[in-house]
């Protein structure tokens, strides 16, 4: 899509013109196929790296525009967020020094934005979320303002007609309702292309779908957003909600999310894959299609088919069937969607090559994998693992196994035995695959995070824990060393430098409340159990009505008839609060001037966090 000049589907006439074109392309699809013009061999790989702009305290920074702009490479292309570019590598054959050829071109174009960036004050990081991002950095003002992306929003938007029902539940739970699509911006990911014979690509796709699981488990990386800790892979529940066509209603709603793992296996031929995703999801923009697919292909030419890689470029399965074409060449490859940035380049080539060795050394016992396994065991794998990571206990050929047993025990020799087959030089196949193989025996990316992060709660609010974790994380990333070696951080003192310290940094967010009908004698309880001093009053849309002193209430103690009066009749109704981007030295100004010791943080109204004096 990213290459196209869309625009929305308004009209009947554009709509059936669209259509047209799309049917077209299938048909001129499989004339391709049945004259045998698609490349059946070399095999090639390809890859797309997304990363994050950051500030030098390490939160998001919006100036994607500007730093592509100095890049000035036809590499790199933007992101649906303006702290997130692409860099996009180069296609090489499968064979040689492919995998270390890949490494020092992504290294090199990594330089090339990080040299841009530094001009700019800003520093760039590979993580599939970053830990240092807040909902204040997802909001429509944080949309790259491309037309692409503002007609995305818009037409997904106006399908789904409510809200997005965010909710996602690990150690902690996620649940927010968000108006925009761009909570997708948390996510970046290191896509991986296989180029796939048009003879073999149902039982390739099939076998790409049969791995994911323990695949996803060593290069899970992303277990925080928002300070929460969610899933291991939290961006596997986060994109499939945060582009959801469908709207919620109190019907049971059979249709499928336009980011799936999908329904079941696939038979047939490529075509039968793209006819699905046509039949499931309507298309709701269009582009210039000026000529007309199988007419081309009558004439000896080659169709780029834009109108069905505009229609699959609406569709996100974790695996994604593409067509392309290259040195005027038709092919056609397997995306893998779901391995995250990060947290090192040396890491994100390490889960290149250990999923296509994987790839290319299937076992013959697995050929025509769908009509002994059930798809249901697959597509449970691939959430445990996503929620699980290394700890996932998968179902494989008939019995449940650790992903750490299958992968030491078959599906590293399998790789292997795929690359080599390959003629990939033995130093790329036994440099990267030892990376996989330490990951499994020690840590990856999710419980380094995890484990640090813990840690860091020990001595900081969970903000400032955030941004010092992203920081360690930027440090750890430029020596490339792979996670496996790193050390799990240790609590510290260390703080965010005093100019750029604010309120959120010292807040806090675990708030005991209280409502304005409860009595006093609640209150004297609340505050004598949990020794604070302090309580808000809030409604049920937690808005600040009013606060309560332990110097309110206490003198209520012995006073059984004025402990049953409510909260309402005694709270402190002229409220001083503050933002949470103010300063300290704001809030510790503002609580001396008006002789208080506890001051609310406010957004909107809303209560999200108290200030003590303690706190200071």
């Amino acid at each position: 899509m990213g290459d196209l000049n869309v625009s929305k589907l308004h009209r009947k006439k554009d709509r059936a013109n669209y259509v047209h074109h799309l049917l077209n392309d299938i048909e001129a699809l499989e004339r391709l196929l049945e004259k045998g013009w698609i490349e059946s061999e070399p095999i090639r790989i390809g890859a797309e790296q997304e990363f994050c702009l950051v500030k030098h305290n390490f939160s998001p920074s919006s100036n994607a525009l500007d730093i592509l702009h100095d890049i000035d490479d036809p590499h790199f292309a933007t992101e649906i967020g303006d702290y997130n570019l692409e860099a996009n590598l180069d296609p090489l054959e499968l064979k040689g020094s492919c995998f270390s050829e890949m490494h020092r071109q992504l290294k090199s174009l990594l330089k090339k934005a990080e040299e841009a960036a530094a001009k700019k004050d800003t520093k760039i990081v590979l993580a599939g979320i970053l830990p240092s991002i807040g909902l204040d950095n997802v909001g429509e003002k944080q949309m790259t303002p491309l037309q692409r992306y503002t007609i995305l929003n818009e037409v997904i938007k106006a399908s789904r007609k409510q809200d997005f029902n965010i909710h996602i539940q690990g150690v902690d739970e996620l649940n927010l309702l968000f108006d925009s699509v761009m909570l997708e911006g948390c996510n970046t990911s290191f896509q991986v292309h296989l180029q796939v014979a048009p003879d073999n690509f149902i039982d390739a796709y099939n076998w790409a779908q049969a791995i994911a699981g323990p695949v996803l488990s060593t290069c899970s990386n992303s277990p925080l957003l928002f300070g929460k800790e969610l899933w291991s892979e939290t961006r596997i529940a986060l994109f499939t909600q945060s582009i959801d066509t469908r709207a919620n209603s109190y019907q049971l709603n059979e249709n499928q999310s336009r980011v799936s793992f999908g329904r079941g296996w696939y038979t047939g031929s490529v075509t039968d894959i793209f006819k699905d995703n046509i039949s499931r999801f309507r298309s709701f923009l269009t582009s210039d299609f000026i000529h007309d697919s199988v007419s081309l292909i009558e004439e000896g030419k080659v169709p780029r088919l834009l109108a069905l890689q505009l229609h699959n470029g609406t569709v996100y399965p974790w695996n994604r069937a593409c067509y392309g074409v290259g040195n005027g060449k038709p092919h056609l490859r397997i995306e893998n969607r779901y391995i995250p940035s990060g947290p090192t380049v040396v890491d994100e080539m390490a889960n290149m090559v250990f999923w296509v060795g994987v790839m290319m050394g299937k076992h013959k016992k697995y050929n025509n994998i769908h009509e002994t396994w059930d798809f249901k065991d697959v597509k449970t794998n691939f959430f445990n693992a996503a929620r699980y990571g290394m700890a996932a206990q998968i179902y494989w050929d008939g019995k449940y196994v650790s992903c750490k047993d299958l992968i030491l025990d078959e599906l590293l020799p399998m790789a292997y035995k795929g690359l080599y087959r390959f003629g990939v030089d033995p130093k790329d196949a036994e440099y990267y695959l030892a990376v996989i193989e330490n990951r499994v025996k020690g840590l990856n990316g999710s419980e380094w995070t995890v484990r640090s992060y813990r840690h860091l709660l020990k001595s900081h609010r969970r903000f400032e824990a955030m941004q010092i974790l992203t920081s360690k994380l930027y440090e750890k990333q430029i020596k490339d060393y792979p996670v496996s070696t790193w050390r799990i951080l240790q609590e510290t003192s260390e703080l965010p430098e005093p100019e750029n310290r604010v309120v959120k940094h010292i807040m806090s967010t675990d708030v005991y409340s209280v409502d304005k009908n409860d009595s006093v004698e609640l209150v004297l309880n609340i505050m004598q159990w949990k020794n604070i001093h302090h309580l808000p009053v809030i409604n049920h849309a937690k808005e600040l009505l009013g606060v309560l002193s332990w110097t309110d209430v206490k003198d209520y103690l012995d006073d059984k008839e004025k402990k049953q009066q409510s909260v309402e009749s005694i709270m402190e109704k002229d409220i001083v609060v503050i933002s949470e981007r103010d300063s300290i030295e704001k809030a510790k100004g503002m609580m001396a001037r008006h002789n208080i010791h506890l001051l609310p943080v406010t957004k909107n109204g809303k209560l999200i966090g108290l200030i003590t004096s303690n706190d200071f």
